[in-house]
């Protein structure tokens, strides 16, 4: 019995029908990323398994339950990427690039894996750009990355998308915080999902990011880091803050805002997008400050920040609030043709036409030319260049104009030059 091939649970074709929605997005973050100055990097699919482990955290969902990681037959420990970040700062690191001016600024963009449960809006192989800031500590880097997140989003008719902040502190004040956390915590440890009990011993930063509904009373009464911030972090959130209040940007404080990832230190944020009621439709992209990870992966002493933007959730939400994308401009000349001659000569006419950078359509599958017509009115072209036999042998092209219905016998080596007119 022959087995059905099909997409693994959790990936998903992109057909040509969705590539406008890809499309929407990736012209939004091009714009802005080319304004601020930021270059395209492009890192492996595949790591060293252990760039995710001393990066993300091994305590981490990610690393712990999502991440495919095998051994190769030479023995390597590898990873398919769940996330950019820790990838961007192993090259930042291996290329030196901490010779170059500083902050250095890198865009990427493709596929990541992650091994979680599929679900509405939720794949194993999904999309993700990220923009990361490596070399600069200012709180200044932070208001730019979070302003250039919400100016994609905002290019893209986002008209309710909301800033979530917080300042998780850093190596100096955080343990502090873990011990009076963790107090805390384990006084309501039996009202805690099972998740967060492990949590508790291992990261208990995490219980904050806890998603249960039976966590969520227990969150509401835990004490804020915020509260217990050294001064430098303290200062730094401030500056960040009156940045983001210079900018009019609308944020919400969210104290109990840790994003599950260990390079954090400082500001971390999520943009979120709202129903019309009011109601959150999740974050569309989320990151902070990481001063610690490029120290942690073997590099110096480097500050940076960045940010995720998830093109899949992005796109989701633009299908639920039906946000128009651009339509296609579809070209306004047709080619048609009939007869093997006519066809043979089509092909170089055509790339002609490619060369002086006319969109032309054809539809050198079919003979007849009614169906040829047909598409040519399906897609609005203006003027449609026929090819026959006759044509082909005497060296000319019947134009005829698909809105008056004339036509004209125009030289085979003038059409070219012809076209450029009409299109002017």
């Amino acid at each position: 019995m022959s087995t059905k091939l099909q997409t693994l649970s959790g990936m998903h074709d992109i057909l040509p029908e969705e590539q406008k929605y890809y499309q929407r997005v990736q012209k939004a973050i091009d714009s802005v990323i080319k304004y601020y100055g930021f270059e395209k990097i492009d890192t492996p699919v595949l790591e060293m398994a252990d760039v995710y482990y001393k990066g993300t955290g091994i305590t981490t969902d990610i690393v712990e339950k999502e991440m495919y990681s095998f051994k190769t037959k030479g023995g390597d420990h590898v990873a398919l990427r769940p996330e950019f970040t820790p990838g961007i700062a192993r090259a930042y690191i291996e290329h030196g690039m901490h010779n170059l001016p500083q902050p250095v600024k890198l865009f990427a963009q493709g596929p990541c894996f992650r091994y979680e449960r599929p679900q509405a809006g939720r794949y194993r192989q999904f999309y993700t750009a990220s923009l990361e800031a490596i070399g600069d500590g200012n709180a200044s880097i932070d208001g730019q990355i979070i302003q250039m997140s919400f100016d994609i989003l905002k290019d893209m008719s986002f008209k309710n998308a909301s800033i979530q902040i917080n300042s998780i502190g850093d190596s100096e004040c955080r343990p502090y915080f873990k011990k009076i956390l963790i107090s805390y915590l384990k006084s309501k440890k039996s009202s805690l999902c099972s998740d967060c009990q492990r949590r508790l011993k291992e990261n208990p930063l995490r219980v904050l990011d806890c998603k249960e509904e039976k966590c969520q009373v227990v969150k509401a009464g835990a004490p804020q880091m915020v509260d217990h911030l050294c001064e430098n972090c303290h200062s730094h959130f401030k500056q960040v803050l009156e940045f983001l209040d210079e900018l009019e940007l609308p944020y919400e404080l969210n104290p109990y805002l840790v994003r599950g990832l260990d390079y954090y230190t400082k500001t971390v944020f999520e943009i979120i997008d709202k129903s019309e009621d009011g109601l959150s439709l999740g974050a569309l992209c989320g990151g902070g400050r990481y001063d610690g990870l490029v120290k942690m992966l073997g590099g110096r002493d480097t500050p940076a920040c960045g940010v995720g933007i998830g093109i899949d959730r992005i796109i989701n939400v633009i299908k639920l609030k039906n946000i128009k994308t651009e339509k296609v401009q579809e070209p306004e000349i047709f080619l048609a043709q009939l007869g093997q001659l006519a066809k043979r000569k089509s092909l170089k006419l055509f790339e002609e036409f490619r060369k002086a950078k006319i969109p032309v359509a054809e539809s050198f599958s079919k003979d007849s030319l009614k169906a040829q017509l047909r598409q040519a009115n399906k897609i609005g072209a203006k003027w449609v260049l026929i090819f026959g036999q006759k044509e082909a042998l005497e060296e000319f092209i019947t134009l005829k104009d698909m809105i008056n219905g004339t036509q004209q016998e125009v030289k085979l080596d003038q059409i070219v030059e012809e076209m450029k007119r009409k299109l002017k």
